[in-house]
């Protein structure tokens, strides 16, 4: 007996002096940290211990994200960064399915049972698993075993076939014990973006404006206590050919009625940076909300605006005429004076307003880009029902070659019982000039000119304006 264990002694110092070596042991993870971007990206810090041999050992982790970008893994020990070398990085992701398991056992013996009690057994060497069935050659003849009613029993699970991706490290530690270890990458399927809940009060002279972050995590990983960050901004990404992963959608909204803000902005590179300032779990296939910012009492103000020479066809009702159209948008400014002021990442922005019986009514919604503090927000939310424009080429003069004249007639009417200001937007082209106007113009852009008109209620007014093109 002792001599038995002196000899099983001796084999493992012969194998350990040979540069073998067991698996290093994962214990919990101490840490999780990602940082998700706006274009379906995360990056994933995960922090672990574990304890190294002194020399060659091999690390496998299974329970990464399922959509990784194996190219950008980044593997490090904190404890002794120097001492530490990397001599082989693997991604494995032959995963098992009953496709594959047949295929990596052409060749090889298996046992089929058949039938519709599976009563009938066939042993032989699996010959095809093409088209519709399996062919087996058995010890008496070759059989084609149809996919319908059939039980296959494998002996064992073939070599290289795994349940979930899995990462392998082959690393060199200059001293054995305990790592602190970060182990860093790049995924795919996880997203956020920015939703906003406008309610207007009952002048059209003040909103509430509340902000959410949206995360939609599809990435194929649970992320338990993470610290998370976000980053807005158009980041440049170069596609990667990514292997195709199955990624199921859906999930639930993890959200309250309402909640403080709990994010701290700041800038980072060109970009603008929100950290959460406490932990959060984000689970596999889940939708979770969690509250960006909140605003009382912001001054907005209500804007008609009529452009027609700008058509909106995608979004043109069938019947309707888009020249007649009124826009109906509100305007306010993203300043601490507006109780505002923090950049706003871009995302949908949804209206509502009290109706006379006190409930909240859905009046539209729009989109902001990335929006700095100090500019101003301009959302469309509808087209007004009671307003009409018409707008009418009068004249036209070919002056010479290069000169060309044109006089237009742009006509309002208003059914409210209420008088308004209607801005009449005008997209121009070329070197252009305003020779006359019957109402005072203002020349927004090179390309751009708004004729502000006060339309009395039930009535209406109009603007006439000649202008004149070179080029």
């Amino acid at each position: 007996m002792i001599a038995k264990q002196l000899y099983a002694t001796g084999v493992l110092l012969v194998l350990a002096a040979a540069g073998f070596a067991q698996p290093a042991k994962t214990a919990e993870k101490s840490g999780m940290e990602i940082t998700v971007y706006n274009q379906n990206l995360g990056l994933v810090k995960d922090r672990r211990t574990m304890t190294l041999q002194k020399g060659f050992n091999e690390i496998r982790l299974s329970d990464v994200a399922a959509q990784i970008d194996p190219t950008s893994v980044h593997f490090k020990s904190l404890t002794d960064p120097n001492g530490v070398s990397i001599l082989e990085q693997n991604y494995e992701y032959d995963l098992i399915s009953p496709q594959k398991l047949m295929e990596k056992y052409i060749g090889k013996e298996i046992t089929v049972k058949i039938g519709e009690k599976q009563d009938t057994v066939l042993t032989g060497t699996l010959l095809s698993v093409q088209g519709d069935g399996l062919v087996i050659r058995t010890a008496e003849k070759i059989v084609i075993v149809p996919n319908a009613s059939r039980l296959v029993e494998f002996p064992e699970l073939p070599e290289g076939l795994i349940s979930k991706p899995t990462l392998f490290w082959q690393v060199q530690a200059d001293k054995g014990g305990e790592h602190q270890t970060e182990l860093s990458y790049l995924t795919h399927g996880i997203s956020w973006k920015a939703d906003y809940v406008v309610v207007v009060n009952a002048k059209d002279t003040q909103t509430d404006l509340n902000g959410w972050v949206t995360l939609n995590n599809n990435s194929g990983a649970a992320y338990k206590d993470a610290s998370v960050k976000l980053i807005a901004g158009d980041i440049n990404l170069i596609q990667p050919e990514v292997r195709e992963m199955m990624a199921a959608r859906g999930g639930f909204v993890d959200s309250a009625a309402k909640a403080a803000p709990q994010f701290e902005e700041k800038s980072f590179f060109e970009y603008h940076m929100y950290t959460l300032q406490r932990k959060a779990t984000i689970r596999e296939n889940e939708t979770k909300q969690i509250a960006l910012l909140e605003a009382a009492g912001v001054p907005v103000q209500k804007v008609y605006v009529f452009e027609p020479t700008v058509r909106r066809t995608w979004n043109i009702r069938p019947g309707s005429n888009p020249e007649t159209k009124v826009q109906v948008k509100l305007e306010f400014k993203n300043s601490k004076e507006n109780h505002l002021g923090m950049p706003l990442p871009k995302g949908k922005v949804r209206v509502y307003k009290a109706d006379t019986d006190g409930s909240l009514q859905f009046v539209g919604e729009d989109e902001i880009d990335h929006t700095p503090k100090d500019e101003t927000l301009r959302l469309y939310v509808g087209d007004a029902f009671d307003l009409v424009g018409e707008r009418k080429q009068m004249n036209v003069q070919q002056i010479s070659d290069r000169v060309r004249e044109e006089t237009v007639e742009i006509t309002f009417r208003n059914h409210k019982d209420e008088a308004v200001e209607i801005v009449a937007v005008e997209k121009l082209w070329g070197d252009w000039e305003i020779l006359q106007s019957s109402v005072p113009h203002r020349k927004k852009d090179a390309s751009t000119v708004e004729f502000p008109v006060k339309v009395d209620k039930d009535g209406e007014a109009k603007v006439t304006y000649r202008v004149r093109f070179k080029w």
